[in-house]
């Protein structure tokens, strides 16, 4: 007998370090989901710019049938036929040579800066060991990764974290000039931040970044956990920017919700991750590879890609749209489905009122930031449900305007 459980449950027993919304999703389909008393959403946060294919999707569901019946685990003491099939076909579609699987995008990140300080210490010495981020970046929730990101609030309480480590602000080139030095080993960056408020790079910033990383024998890690496998119009949004990383991490859409990241590295920089280094004990397991391998395939397509970039547009044109009406964004930015609306200095700090009248209307949506709305749905969502999800989405603007000037 399954027992029954409601929200309260999880204040009853989880750890309190989420705080769910109040209902419980228990079915998707495609970007629609149902909760325990069969109400509907439509799904315009993709599970964190997670379910890059909808939910349910018929091929990934028939897949990961096809091998829970073969096997699901071996460890590496071992390869197996998924994992190299995913890898190889990484490396054939971008820039990378080699690859290491893990479980996230934390892990995956974690990966990357092991590997840029062990590149510089086996290539130039203990003392080349500084890596440089930026402010409002997010890697991942480990010491390292918290340590790396740029926003203080994560490392509170949690100190001594990693030392050697500087940030300077995203899209200010000379703050980074004044930073760099021969010393650094790795700067790290999203080309597009996710958590921080949806901040795109600038080409010409991203262009130069690379130029100096080359100028100090430092690599360039591209954080593409949200960015990536679709998610801006191109397979890795370093594709649309023009420079190409050493280092590049992947996790999020790469499994559709199923777990499992990745590191990709070039040769010369993969090395340094000699026998012994580094491991995963679930990384790279048939079960998340085989899942990976069928999302790379239906999203590495022009159909899929070219559709990112009309979804796009419908996104933005509604959400104008709408605020032409109400007055509530300062600017609606982002690439592709990974859409930021940054909220007037009246709601500042306030844009989750927006996400919780949302869901009372019937919609699905996230923050980045409190002052910015988040919209990361499926890359394949309907235009049926993007149109049905932004009337949901006026209706609850509706609704928080009106509470506000009664306020």
């Amino acid at each position: 007998m399954t027992e029954q459980v409601t929200r309260a449950t999880f204040d009853e027993v989880m750890v309190p370090n989420y705080a769910p919304a109040s209902i419980i999703p228990v079915r998707g389909q495609g970007s629609r989901v149902w909760d325990t008393n069969d109400n509907e959403y439509i799904d315009f946060a993709g599970g964190i710019a997670v379910t890059a294919l909808g939910h349910s999707h018929p091929k990934l569901v028939d897949v990961m049938r096809e091998q829970a019946d073969k096997f699901w685990h071996v460890a590496n003491v071992m390869t197996n036929e998924p994992a190299l099939r995913l890898a190889q076909k990484l490396t054939q579609k971008t820039f990378a040579d080699k690859v290491f699987f893990c479980n996230s995008g934390g892990e995956a990140n974690e990966a990357a800066f092991k590997l840029v300080r062990r590149y510089a210490f086996e290539n130039f010495g203990p003392e080349k060991n500084e890596i440089i981020s930026f402010f409002k970046s997010f890697h991942g929730r480990t010491l390292f990764t918290v340590s790396v990101g740029g926003q203080p609030k994560y490392k509170e309480g949690f100190e001594p974290t990693p030392q050697g480590i500087s940030h300077c602000d995203y899209n200010n080139i000379e703050q980074l000039k004044a930073l760099i030095s021969d010393r650094t080993c790795a700067v790290v960056m999203e080309p597009i931040q996710g958590e921080g408020g949806i901040i795109p790079a600038d080409i010409d910033f991203a262009k130069q970044v690379r130029e100096l990383c080359d100028q100090h024998n430092a690599l360039l890690v591209y954080d593409e956990v949200q960015s990536g496998v679709g998610r801006t119009g191109s397979l890795y949004a370093y594709q649309q920017l023009g420079v190409t990383p050493d280092v590049l991490t992947t996790a999020k859409a790469l499994g559709n919700g199923f777990p499992v990241g990745a590191m990709l590295a070039t040769d010369a920089a993969a090395k340094s991750l000699g026998f012994g280094t580094h491991g995963s004990t679930y990384g790279g397991n048939p079960m998340a590879c085989s899942i990976a391998e069928a999302v790379l395939d239906i999203v590495d397509t022009p159909e899929v890609l070219n559709g990112v970039k009309s979804r796009h547009d419908m996104f933005v044109a509604g959400l104008e749209a709408i605020n032409a009406k109400y007055s509530v964004f300062k600017e609606v930015r982002g690439m592709g489905l990974l859409i930021g609306a940054e909220v007037v200095d009246s709601y500042k700090g306030n844009a989750k009122a927006f996400v919780s009248a949302a869901l009372e209307e019937g919609l699905l949506l996230l923050v980045a930031g409190p002052d910015v709305v988040r919209f990361a749905p499926s890359l394949i969502i309907p235009e049926a449900d993007i149109k049905e999800g932004l009337a949901r989405f006026e209706k609850a603007i509706e609704k928080v305007v009106k509470a506000n000037a009664a306020a």
